[in-house]
């Protein structure tokens, strides 16, 4: 039996997450710890595969499921619990694609704290920089035979890094669109203020 005082969410409900205890900052340390976990962990096993196992299919799967892991938790739920975003596709009736990208409007006690936030967009970004990173070395010391488990890397987690930019950003502004329109603001304010100088 539930009392007035108990909070009850639902999966796609928003929580409130004032009523927890202020002393952390970090509010979902499981959803930040697998935000963290899947993807570093499959970083190393790529760094480290060659030194502890001599088999490579065992190591391509191991990483293509820690992938996989880090793909689906980032994508439907730590994105959603650390930072307010979620993106997915549906199809509508016609067949036809959409994809939606979507920001919680929240206020103040409903929206991220700082640590989650970082830990949330460090995490998102440096790790496909690292794929990237991989894809070069690979190139250039002629192991062409880990470029699909490096490109599986920069694939997944790259569609995350772009679907939450694209929600951070708006769904209906495109990347290229908010680059011109920024560097456009920022040569019109340099403008303005030397006008001013004068």
């Amino acid at each position: 039996m539930l009392t007035e005082d108990e909070d009850v969410s639902l999966f796609d409900a928003e929580e409130d997450v004032g009523k927890r205890s202020k002393k952390s900052s970090i509010k979902h340390p499981v959803a930040s710890f697998f935000h963290l976990f899947f993807r570093v962990t499959a970083i190393l096993v790529y760094l480290l595969c060659e030194i502890f196992s001599r088999s490579f299919i065992a190591c391509m799967v191991t990483i293509i499921l820690l992938l996989s892991c880090d793909f689906w938790t980032v994508k439907n739920i730590s994105g959603r619990l650390m930072v307010g975003l979620r993106w997915w596709n549906q199809v509508d009736d016609d067949g036809r694609s959409h994809w939606v990208f979507e920001a919680r409007k929240g206020t103040g006690k409903q929206q991220a704290s700082d640590a989650e936030s970082r830990i949330f967009w460090l995490g998102l970004i440096v790790c496909p920089v690292m794929w990237v990173i991989f894809a070069f070395s690979t190139l250039f010391s002629f192991k062409i035979k880990w470029m699909p488990v490096v490109i599986m890397g920069l694939v997944l987690q790259g569609a995350n890094l772009y679907g939450y930019i694209k929600c951070k950003v708006g769904g209906k502004t495109s990347l290229k669109n908010m680059a011109t329109n920024y560097f456009g603001r920022q040569f019109l304010k340099q403008a303005l203020s030397k006008e001013e100088e004068s």
